[in-house]
């Protein structure tokens, strides 16, 4: 079966859903600017003083603030970002009342800003910020604003992103609303995402509907499991897709 036939058929699916839900990773928006992390050109390829897996651990971030900002605002912040065709065909499908929902590994808010409603953002999001100290909400803008490493205006205690660093755990309110929401589903459409950081990946045993669809570039271990397979770039599969 070749592509076309594959976005026929996929269409056909989305046609005869009504509680579709989509968990999304990386390769989701590399077409709004944002590298992923483990294709030949993502983050994890590049050259760095440290693995980005260390820089962007809990005990980097404690043990080496000042690097963990460096690379982080460098490297994992993109605020000119804007959502793209994958994002808002999402949002429409959502607005159509055919979408129930998206789960998404990304942290960039995107899903979001593309007018999405129902999205768990299971490993948080750069738009968010606390202080440790006092526990004050700080926004992105907030953060950049300030050189450095940036501390609260009001206790002075250092400000913490709102994401979900190596070794620390998945927020167990989101986790739990996600898991609930891939059981009400009838169709999962897995979209950029390599399916090998766990916990996130083993959220797809929860999911016992009639249609697993993945749609990724590269080979995934759950290649094998899914009802409709398009190994492919998004750029040709969604401009071909209606709501």
């Amino acid at each position: 079966m070749n592509t076309k036939e594959k976005i026929e058929q996929l269409q056909n699916i989305i046609d005869s859903s009504r509680a579709i839900v989509f968990f999304t990773g990386a390769g989701v928006s590399t077409a709004s600017g944002i590298p992923d992390f483990r294709s030949q050109d993502g983050l994890y390829s590049q050259q760095f003083r440290y693995p980005p897996e260390e820089i962007i651990s809990h005990h980097f971030f404690y043990d080496d603030t000042e690097e963990f900002y460096r690379f982080y605002k460098q490297k994992m912040i993109y605020p000119d970002a804007k959502p793209n065709i994958v994002h808002e065909y999402i949002a429409k499908l959502e607005k159509a009342g055919r979408c129930i929902g998206t789960v998404t590994q990304n942290i960039d808010g995107l899903h979001t800003a593309a007018g999405s409603k129902v999205v768990y953002e299971i490993h948080g999001s750069v738009l968010r910020n606390h202080c440790e100290d006092c526990g004050r909400s700080y926004s992105l803008e907030d953060v950049m604003a300030q050189d450095g490493v940036p501390h609260c205006r009001h206790c002075g205690g250092l400000i913490k992103p709102d994401v979900v660093l190596y070794e620390e755990p998945l927020d167990g309110f989101i986790l739990n609303r996600a898991i609930s929401l891939i059981r009400s589903a009838d169709v999962l459409v897995v979209l950029g995402t390599s399916l090998v950081v766990y916990p996130a990946a083993g959220l797809l045993q929860y999911f016992s509907g009639r249609k697993l669809v993945l749609i990724n570039r590269d080979a995934t271990p759950y290649d094998s499991a899914a009802d409709l397979l398009i190994q492919d770039t998004f750029d040709h599969v969604f401009p071909y897709l209606h709501v």
